[in-house]
Order: structure tokens, then sequence, then C-alpha cells
């Protein structure tokens, strides 16, 4: 492994001033278990490792009338062994119950997840049916940004030099409400998604009609993606076979699978399909269950 200096600064702004002095030439770490690997193999070189591990603002974990709050270090494990989490925020939940194994998960972050920028990525398609947004720290001050605009290629995302991402920001979740995400892997765990699926719907008082929903889906494109279309389409239709149809038809237009070991194209478009009819009518009966 290439030798690299190391600084475990104790704010914000502290992270922030030592990751701009460096030009580029620094990577923070949160849970390390994606960045330590891509240093030993040579994907990444930094100069300097900044540990942001122990930066108070970057370890909240708050939910509150206004939505939640995640830190972008705060592992998994205390993700999903939250009991409001698992109550408002099932799809989150489910992610990072399968993201590695119980050693990477009492290391690994949703943070961290989200900056390496996997296509494949457990977390994001869920970030993005939850309608998650990004707090940034930089030199210039701070940004929020779309989740589904955080990842711009295959193991790259919007932060410029300098900056940080500082935590997770999700809306309050809507009385009716359900999420859910779920994938396909060739084996029974830690495996990587051959598409993965997350929606979040909100349903009428009745449990009937679909009021609106949000689908991401993961592994079917060079980024994670926000199915717009497929998500809108739903809004006022009757929440069964029909609409999931309908929402499955459109996902798989906007999706474009690549041909690997785990797959190939056509594989992945009819699992798209499958897994989106799924996830949605898990997240409905969710909602009508109150969980």
């Amino acid at each position: 492994m290439r030798d690299f200096e190391y600084e475990a600064p104790a704010s914000v702004a502290e992270a922030v001033r030592v990751l701009s002095q460096h030009n580029g030439t620094a990577r923070p770490l949160a849970g390390g278990t994606d960045l330590i690997d891509q240093i030993r193999v040579g994907r990444h070189q930094p100069a300097l490792v900044v540990d942001i591990k122990r930066i108070p603002e970057l370890n909240v974990l708050e939910m509150s009338t206004g939505g939640l709050r995640l830190g972008a270090a705060v592992p998994c494990y205390r993700v999903y062994n939250d009991a409001g989490l698992n109550s408002a925020y099932t799809a989150l939940v489910d992610s990072t119950r399968i993201i590695g194994g119980i050693q990477i998960q009492s290391r690994g972050s949703v943070g961290g997840n989200l900056c390496n920028a996997g296509p494949a990525a457990d977390s994001i398609p869920s970030l993005i049916a939850l309608g998650a947004k990004a707090v940034i720290a930089g030199p210039n001050g701070r940004r929020e940004l779309a989740v589904e605009e955080f990842c711009v290629g295959p193991g790259k995302n919007a932060l410029q030099a300098g900056e940080m991402l500082v935590e997770l920001k999700f809306p309050s979740r809507p009385d009716h409400s359900g999420s859910h995400y779920r994938r396909f892997i060739p084996r029974n765990e830690m495996d990587i998604a051959v598409v993965g699926v997350g929606a979040s719907v909100v349903l009428d008082a009745a449990g009937e009609k679909i009021v609106s929903a949000r689908i991401g889906l993961g592994a079917v494109g060079p980024t994670p993606l926000f199915a717009k279309e497929a998500s809108e389409l739903l809004a006022g239709k009757t929440a069964g076979t029909e609409a999931y149809e309908l929402a499955a038809a459109a996902a798989q237009k906007i999706a474009t699978p690549i041909d690997d070991m785990r797959g190939t194209k056509e594989f992945r478009l009819h699992l798209v399909g499958v897994l989106v009819r799924r996830v949605l009518e898990t997240a409905a009966e969710r909602a009508r269950n109150g969980v």
C-alpha cells in the first residue's frame, strides 16, 4: 500500500480546511471499508487521509417532525437498530441490513456508500426513493444536492476539491406511507446487486389510491437512477397490479444495463420489471399497515 499522511480533525470546519489545503490529493475516511481497499489496489493514491469518523456533526442520527438527519459517518448498524427508522424509513433499514456483513455494517456508513458512487450501491435507490438530500460543506460554504444528482459516473460523485459530505436530510414521512428496498443477487448474501430497486409510496386514507411515489433503480446504468416518469404516472391510480405493471414498464425504458459476469442486459431488464412490481407491492402494504 502507498504511504500517506493521516489527520483526524475534530470539526467540519477543520476537516474542510485540511481537505482544501491539499488541492484534491486528500481523501476523507469515514468507515474506510471501501477507501482502504481502493488505496491498497492503487485505484486511489491520496497524499493525505482525513479521518472524519469522530466529528460530532457527522455522527448525528436524529428523527423529528421535520424529518430525518443522518450524519455521513453513522454506521449501518445504528440505522437498522433504531426503532423509529424501522417504523418510518423502512427502505433505508432494508438497505443497511444487507450492505456487506456484520463487520462491514459496524464500520461502513450510508454516507460512505453514497460517496463511493457505485452503480450497484444498495443504499442509493432507497435514498432516492425517500427523497434524501446531501448536505455538502466546502471552502465556499454549504450547499444541498438531491441524491439522484450526487453520483455523476461510476465511482464518481459531485464533490469538488475541498468538499465533504456532512449529512443526509430526509423529509418527514406522511401518513399512510411505506417504503421498501429489494435486490437480486446470485448468492444468498454478501454479493453485489444484479438489480436493486427502492420505492416509496403514499396512499390515501382508505389505502386504495396512490397519492405519490418515488422509485430508485440500481445496477442498470452508470449511476443509480431516479425513475421519474414511472414514479409520476402512479399518482391517482389504484394501488394494485395494473398500476405496478405500468410503472415497471416505464422504469424498464430508462434502464441501460450492461452484460457482465452477474447477468445479461436482457436478464437485468426483466429483473427491473419484476422488482419494481414487488417493491411497490410491499411498500403499499407497509403503508396500509403503518410500517
